[in-house]
């Protein structure tokens, strides 16, 4: 099925440990800093139940069959796109919508454990980002970034699983960039640059209405 683009929808991706989050702050601080609040951040999982529920499985409190992870993904993904105060009423009403993860860490991450076909099934009718930034970086030193936080790690946080979601993340967005009539805009960051080079690769990457 053939994805519709979401004007002012931008999503950033990469493996834990990447920079997405920290490069989501400098952005939306850089975008609002004239006043107004027209750059929103958000993230995926969300902070809504679905989302709260899929947290606590990430921290490894209980395990899901791998399919009804990825079905719940997709339902608490529907929910943000498409629920009241979701991303396509922000969009259209103007604001600019940040999104830390989105359908593409679902086809990386729940392909490893379940296959292709059933995230792509789950994912084939939400709307592709106006600009999608992935975020490319060894996983041996993307994890050492999330073992110097200090914090408790979640399920996927171990070397051997991230090396394997950073070979389907390649898999997937290369798909989308040989896809030449998609319209979406798909910029790689090398992720292990300083973090103020890559603020202003994504800063003039930008072309905003």
């Amino acid at each position: 099925m053939k994805h519709m683009i979401l004007k002012n929808f931008i999503v950033f991706e990469g493996i834990d440990g990447a920079g997405t989050s920290t490069q989501i702050k400098k952005l939306v601080e850089r975008g609002n800093s004239d006043g107004n609040t027209r750059f929103i951040a958000t993230a995926e999982p969300t902070v809504g139940e679905t989302g709260k529920f899929l947290r606590r499985m990430l921290a490894g409190e209980f395990s899901v069959d791998e399919k009804t992870n990825a079905y719940l993904f997709a339902a608490d993904r529907c929910e943000h796109i498409f629920g009241k105060g979701g991303v396509q009423e922000l969009c259209n009403s103007g604001k600019i919508v940040v999104s830390d993860r989105y359908f593409f860490s679902s086809m990386a991450y729940q392909s490893v454990s379940c296959g292709d076909e059933l995230p792509e099934l789950l994912n084939s009718t939400f709307p592709l980002p106006e600009y999608l930034f992935y975020f490319v970086i060894n996983p041996e030193i993307a994890l050492g970034r999330v073992n110097a936080r200090g914090e408790h790690k979640e399920i996927y946080e171990k070397i051997e699983i991230q090396k394997k979601i950073a070979a389907q993340y390649e898999k997937v967005i290369s798909k989308y960039e040989e896809n030449k009539k998609s319209g979406m805009k798909i910029i790689r960051i090398d992720a292990a640059l300083d973090i103020q080079t890559i603020s202003e690769k994504i800063w003039n990457s930008l072309i905003l209405n």
